[in-house]
């Protein structure tokens, strides 16, 4: 799409200076008006083909520029809403899923948007095979069959899952960025060697969402253009600046100045700093990243139930959100984060010492108890993990703290070689089955079957019945049962399980008072560009 020519002669020269790096003094304080500027670290991007991009910035940039056939509402956080397909049902069978086309939508490239470009994109995630398409592949299909299990006819798309499941559970894969539906007249004019397109779309769109890409340089920006006519309603912003600024203090300085609108690199240091700062406001919601501690179920002493139960009685979850980590984390402790069906938020843990230390004296173990912990070289984590040396050494718990760089402390823990590990976890799709995959199911307890995208299987743990719980509740097509099922599961594993969770993260945005309407997503979705005003 061609840049607008109508710009206003001072947006056009502050955009221009912009990309140069720089603001002219005279605009130092204003941005153009039909632009949102957003300061931001994107440096995580390795493709925008959206059936490769996994990392957080690729994914926000999708969310805007792509739709897929079942849509989450902004507004209305895991509510689901028509997208491309207008309606959709599955069959008494379970397993076939029909959705139809919304008429009348086309790609930025003026093709129309038909049920075989929406059943060319899911098969392409598949034979593709990059690193999101496990959100498919778990429905059965593989690049030999996909042709035939997610086929179409006229407007109408049709997908057979390998065994029957919660339709929930299907639709909400769907809404991930991975489901995006793209030009397939375009992407295969642009295939390379078979590759269906994938060099290409590693640096274009070909997508149906409210903007397209006008430029993109890794690690520096890229700029999006709002569609006319689009769909959901045209974009209220002409464009989006975004911009690689992942240093805090040059974000606060640049947000100040009216040089950025909206920041999303602010520390807590930067925010208390702008506190009295009335053209600035700061913005909360629930992220999706939870953090929790785990142990090692092959340490005789870490499998000790006691002592497990000594641990969760011996953290100040509570102090360390009134103190370091105050707005950056929530006490949260379950393993699905506020938001998700079947989240739920009662915190029966917090400080007590002499709990703490009669349930050690219970659990048989010689005291003191030596444990390391290993913790990622990030600040809020060695700060986190200093509060627990703290409080475990006045239960009779030495720890002693093994801080690393994040690639060696993951490696030990994909080996099995931790006592204690303290880390993060965020949700690859918005349903609660994939958290519960993660920390419930582990098909394979020994060191050989190395499963180590499982986060029971890391930690030894066998979860007996849970595993059996959580199996039943992916295929439970009631919701409320589901919903109640996922709550008992949390419950039983908060409770039981070699695993600690402590908080979850929240996203903090700071923008100019003037910007409205901006969405970060929560919990389950990715940032929303095209409802934002100014």
């Amino acid at each position: 799409m061609k840049l607008d020519l109508t710009l206003r002669r001072a947006g056009a020269l502050a955009l221009a200076s912009f990309l140069a790096g720089t603001a002219p003094a005279a605009l130092m304080a204003q941005t153009p008006a039909d632009t949102l500027v957003i300061g931001d670290a994107i440096d995580d991007i390795v493709s925008i083909d959206p059936h490769e991009a996994f990392e957080f910035s690729g994914t926000d940039l999708i969310n805007n520029t792509y739709d897929t056939l079942v849509e989450l509402d902004p507004t209305k956080p895991g509510e689901l809403v028509p997208g491309l397909a207008e309606s959709w049902d599955v069959a008494e069978d379970g397993v076939t899923y029909t959705f139809k086309m919304r008429p009348g939508v086309t790609f930025a490239s003026g093709n129309p948007v038909r049920a075989e470009d929406a059943a060319f994109s899911l098969q392409r995630v598949v034979k593709l095979n990059k690193t999101p398409a496990f959100i498919l592949t778990q429905f059965g299909f593989t690049p030999e069959n996909v042709e035939e299990m997610i086929t179409f006819d006229g407007d109408t798309v049709t997908m057979k899952t390998d065994q029957p499941y919660a339709p929930s559970f299907v639709y909400n894969c769907l809404t991930a960025a991975v489901g995006s539906i793209v030009d397939k007249e375009t992407v295969m004019a642009n295939d390379a060697n078979g590759d269906m397109g994938n060099e290409w779309l590693k640096s274009n769109t070909a997508g149906t969402g409210a903007y397209v890409l006008l430029s993109y340089k890794p690690s520096d920006s890229y700029i999006l253009e709002a569609r006319e006519g689009h769909w959901r309603g045209d974009a209220k912003l002409k464009r989006v600046f975004m911009r690689h600024i992942p240093e805090g203090a040059t974000n606060r300085l640049l947000l100040e100045r009216g040089d950025i609108d909206i920041s999303r690199e602010v520390t807590s240091v930067d925010i208390e700093g702008m506190a009295g700062n009335a053209d600035i406001r700061v913005e909360t919601d629930l992220a999706g990243y939870i953090y929790y501690v785990s142990a090692n179920q092959k340490k005789e002493a870490l499998a000790n139930p006691k002592v497990l139960e000594a641990m969760r009685w011996a953290i100040d979850y509570q102090g360390m959100t009134e103190s370091f980590l105050k707005g950056e984390q929530t006490v949260h402790q379950a393993f699905l984060p506020r938001g998700y069906l079947g989240s739920i938020e009662e915190t029966p843990y917090s400080l007590d010492i002499e709990k703490a230390k009669a349930l050690l004296e219970e659990s048989g173990v010689e005291l003191p108890l030596n444990i390391k912990m290993s913790v990622r070289n990030s600040q809020n984590r060695t700060d986190m993990a200093q509060s627990m040396q703290n409080t475990f050494a006045q239960v009779g718990i030495n720890l002693t703290l093994s801080i690393a760089e994040g690639a060696e402390v993951l490696g030990e823990y994909r080996a099995r070689q931790h006592d204690l590990t303290l880390q993060s976890w965020g949700p690859d799709y918005p349903d609660p089955h994939t958290n519960a995959s993660t920390f419930v199911i582990n098909g394979d307890n020994s060191d050989e079957a190395k499963l180590t995208g499982s986060l029971a299987w890391r930690n030894a743990y066998d979860p007996g019945e849970l595993m059996t719980m959580t199996q039943a509740a992916v295929i439970e097509r009631d919701t409320d049962k589901r919903r109640a099922m996922y709550e008992e599961i949390q419950r039983k594993h908060r409770d039981t399980s070699p695993f600690i969770t402590m908080f979850q993260e929240n996203n903090r945005t700071a923008m100019r008072t003037n910007v409205k309407n901006f969405y970060t997503g929560g919990t389950v979705d990715s940032v929303t560009y095209w409802l934002a005003e100014k």
